[in-house]
């Protein structure tokens, strides 16, 4: 049974996304401010992390730089929650490696839906790469030029292996959502793959960092 850790300083908004996924059938953990929510990601390592971003003391965005700088905690799926919608905002939560961003209120199917979408693409990364010892870099695109890509299909590549939409791809590198679609169909020709799945793996095998320090 998947655990999820809910972070929100509203009480009733907090109230409500715990009783949506108890209903059905997470492990729910919850905290009502980021130190609390870090400290508990910390100890219980979730599968999956909802969060507030405006929080005070120690907000969303301070959170989720904690926990990607730690080895235990860098991978878990992380999800933002917030009133803030505009795209400078989603950007910078991208950027700090948040997985996806969901605009309040949001509707119980859009909150279910995005948390199958990460937890199964956790599954289907650790599946892929289980027993390989991956350890994938995603700090710089530089490496995925070697595929024979451009520079901007690399940095389009490197969030698709990080599990972003081409809306979301759009948004962090300030370019249209067809102008990442066109980067995409390039990205599938050069290398020969049908789709976005054979995408990730190919570039997680390129960005793991044990193997690029044999190279």
């Amino acid at each position: 049974m998947n655990r999820i850790l809910v972070i929100e300083d509203q009480p009733q908004m907090r109230k409500n996304i715990v009783t949506i996924l108890t209903m059905e059938n997470f492990t729910v953990l919850s905290a009502e401010n980021g130190r609390l929510g870090l400290e508990l990601a910390r100890r219980e390592t979730p599968d999956l992390i909802i969060c507030d971003v405006m929080m005070p003391d120690l907000d969303g965005y301070g959170v989720l730089k904690a926990l990607r700088e730690e080895s235990a905690t860098a991978d878990i799926p992380f999800i933002f929650l917030t009133a803030k919608s505009e795209k400078l905002d989603i950007r910078a939560g991208m950027n700090f490696g948040a997985d996806d961003y969901l605009t309040k209120p949001v509707t119980r199917d859009d909150l279910l839906a995005a948390i199958a979408a990460r937890l199964e693409r956790r599954r289907s990364v650790d599946a892929a790469h289980s027993g390989r010892g991956f350890q994938p870099d995603f700090s710089s695109p530089a490496p995925l030029k070697r595929l024979g890509l451009t520079e901007r299909e690399s940095e389009v590549l490197l969030w698709v292996s990080q599990g972003k939409s081409n809306a979301e791809i759009g948004i962090i590198l300030g370019m249209a959502e067809k102008t990442v679609k066109k980067h995409m169909g390039n990205i599938f020709e050069k290398l020969g793959l049908e789709g976005r799945n054979a995408a990730t793996v190919r570039a997680l095998e390129v960005l793991n960092s044990p193997a690029r320090v044999r190279n």
